[in-house]
């Protein structure tokens, strides 16, 4: 079983390339574009990361995405709706680089599990 570590953290961004030069300014973060999805990833130096995305209607400002290790995303998804939760986004494939799932705790606050292509 995983660790159930934090593997990626999500800022919603009104500019992703402004919001990612913030940032890399204030804590020295190391930044990779991608513009196909307007994505900038963002690592700290330590082995934490994440990436900044647009705000939209699903992504509001406020709103950090914390995405913790998985190694059932679907078994995980299901015991979030047992426990009283709300799975916002099933089971799904980001190309070459692994799975996630959203949802939602009974508060109400949003979370994602992740699954890694390649679990070093």
């Amino acid at each position: 079983m995983s660790k159930r570590n934090i593997v990626h953290v999500e800022i919603p961004a009104a500019n992703v390339g402004e919001a990612g030069s913030f940032y890399q300014q204030l804590f020295g973060w190391k930044l990779q574009h991608v513009p196909a999805m307007n994505y900038t990833m963002w690592e700290d130096g330590a082995g934490g990361g994440g990436g900044f995305t647009e705000v939209n209607a699903g992504n509001p400002v406020g709103q950090v995405l914390v995405y913790i290790a998985s190694d059932d995303i679907e078994a995980d998804l299901k015991r979030v709706v047992e426990l009283g939760g709300t799975v916002l986004q099933p089971k799904m494939e980001i190309p070459d680089t692994g799975w996630f799932g959203v949802f939602k705790d009974p508060t109400g606050n949003v979370l994602a599990v992740y699954t890694d292509l390649n679990p070093s």
